[in-house]
């Protein structure tokens, strides 16, 4: 599906966390439930290099670890209003979009996407 932003978005992270599927990760904060964006986890590596939020479907938790069960980027993409991008999977209030030239993607909040074309 194609979406059009609303609203401009800037990502804030140089170093978002980046992780492989079954890598163990120690658990921060959650996410407030009545909030705009529940179920995300505040994740940090063991190695200490690379934090961030991610989506709490993605992890098996133990206790305070817990081990990815998939793939994870948290890049947020830059955009700016009126662009056109690519949305390919939405968790959480958050949809992992792209480029239409393929040059970048990551996660933008829903608040500032409309569907504009269906595949």
């Amino acid at each position: 599906m194609e979406f059009e932003i609303t609203k401009e978005h800037k990502s804030d992270s140089s170093s978002p966390l980046i992780i492989e599927k079954e890598t163990r990760i120690k658990l921060g904060d959650r996410s407030d439930d009545a909030g705009n964006w529940p179920n995300w986890i505040y994740c940090y590596t063991l190695d200490g290099i690379s934090e961030g939020w991610a989506p709490e479907q993605i992890i098996q938790i133990e206790g305070e670890y817990g081990v990815t069960l998939e793939d994870y980027s948290a890049k947020e993409l830059s955009v700016k209003k009126g662009e056109i991008v690519k949305g390919n999977r939405e968790l959480n209030g958050w949809v992992w979009c792209s480029k239409l030239n393929g040059s970048e993607e990551g996660w933008l909040p829903k608040e500032k996407i409309i569907a504009v074309i269906q595949h």
